[in-house]
């Protein structure tokens, strides 16, 4: 199962921690992992890229793990972005957990 942690600061995501494989299929046929993992990805690159945080983060893909938090110094302009880029993230694991929550738990705090 892969469990993916969400965790909030006065309504604002502040950080995103996935870990473990799904176990829905074999490894490397997995599209549950691979969704996960896709959306969780693409959100670290757009977080970066896009709205140019320099997001804290970690990542060991033979674990399946992925952590990535925003720093505390970002301006008003890149805080709306982040917050724009990880509550779309949070619109796709939401949606993938519907449809594999006995393979996804998703935890928000």
């Amino acid at each position: 199962m892969t469990t993916v942690r969400v965790t909030k600061s006065f309504e604002r995501i502040i950080s995103v921690e996935c870990e473990g494989h799904s176990g829905y299929a074999e490894y490397g046929e997995d599209i549950v992992c691979a969704g996960i993992s896709s959306i969780v990805q693409t959100a670290l690159l757009g977080l970066m890229q896009v709205a140019g945080v320099a997001v804290d983060y970690e990542a060991d893909s033979d674990r399946g793990y992925l952590r990535m938090t925003l720093p505390e110094d970002i301006s008003p302009l890149q805080d709306n972005a982040s917050q724009i880029i990880l509550s779309t993230m949070m619109l796709g694991i939401m949606d993938l957990h519907e449809g594999y929550s006995d393979f996804i738990e998703l935890e928000v705090i």
